[in-house]
């Protein structure tokens, strides 16, 4: 007999511990990251630096392989006021494809979400949950 979805069978995997992003020029991922948007910059490796975003790591790398080089899949960065962060990161340089706009309400909050690229052409985005009034 099948386990229900989302049941799993062994509680091997609880949470992610860290997240890739490819980078073409390490140093410039690692400004972007760090000065631009204000993560916790943790330590760098050859070819790598890491990041903290609470209990979660990010790994900014170069490509080991051409199997690996391609663009990162979409990092939603969690902000209390999107607009806010959205004109800060603006004043930053950071070059926005959207302004911050609903994607969807629920019965206790709206979702908002932007997005824009890192230094490295990847697309990332910050989402808010807006409680409703």
């Amino acid at each position: 007999m099948s386990k229900a979805m989302g049941e799993a069978t062994e509680p091997w995997i609880s949470k992610i511990g860290q997240i890739a992003i490819n980078a073409k020029d390490i140093d410039r991922a690692t400004a972007f990251y760090r000065d631009t948007l204000g993560l916790k910059f943790l330590f760098p490796a050859p070819k790598m630096a890491f990041f903290e975003l609470g209990e979660l790591m990010l790994m900014l790398s170069l490509p080991e392989t051409d199997e690996y080089d391609h663009a990162s899949s979409v990092l939603y960065f969690q902000v209390d006021d999107i607009e806010a962060a959205h004109l800060a990161l603006a004043s930053k340089g950071v070059e926005f494809r959207d302004t911050p706009h609903l994607i969807y309400s629920a019965p206790t909050h709206d979702l908002w979400m932007t997005f824009f690229r890192d230094s490295e052409g990847n697309t990332l985005a910050l989402q808010s949950h807006k409680p409703r009034r």
